[in-house]
């Protein structure tokens, strides 16, 4: 099952430092039940981007947390053994938890399929974005177009190789 794992770059460079992109449960993001629901598709190409995209606004918030992270979103895209992504039954029809799942064990970062990041240029924005998340999440409608603003930049394709040049660490 392939899933997605919001990050920051700082998350990143300690995830390839250690190997691991965590200890369970880890929260990730994946095609779930409620997400096929919502989303009202059967192509799991459409199903998986709208989960890649629900792991790159958990992303945001991880950014909009961590004050010296620069401000690009990291998601990184893991195959587990099915049965290692669970959703949490409990969940309901929130849609800030809409493809929303915990991986129990530990997640090696040699699992990883890919990651995705936010391009140079789409820093500003994600910067706006991180600000007003907390005011959006309060239902101000100007913060969540900025907070959509974000959304407009896509998140670029890296193989796991590029991973040190992502974190600053290639030559």
């Amino acid at each position: 099952m392939r899933v997605y794992v919001p990050l920051t770059l700082p998350g990143l460079a300690e995830a390839y430092k250690t190997g691991e992109l965590g200890t369970g449960p880890l929260v990730a993001y994946a095609v779930t039940p409620a997400l096929r629901e919502w989303y009202l598709s059967d192509d799991i190409e459409e199903l998986e981007y709208a989960a890649l995209n629900r792991a790159a606004l958990a992303s945001l918030r991880l950014v909009a947390l961590d004050p010296v992270a620069p401000r690009r979103r990291v998601v990184v895209a893991v195959d587990v053994p099915d049965g290692a992504a669970v959703a949490d039954p409990g969940q309901g029809p929130d849609p800030a938890s809409l493809g929303e799942v915990r991986v129990g064990g530990t997640v090696a970062l040699a699992e990883a399929a890919a990651v995705h990041a936010d391009a140079d240029e789409a820093e500003a924005d994600v910067r706006a974005a991180a600000d007003a998340l907390g005011a959006a999440d309060r239902g101000d409608d100007d913060a969540q177009f900025v907070v959509d603003g974000a959304e407009d930049h896509e998140l670029l394709w890296f193989a796991t190789q590029e991973i040190p040049n992502l974190v600053g660490l290639g030559d």
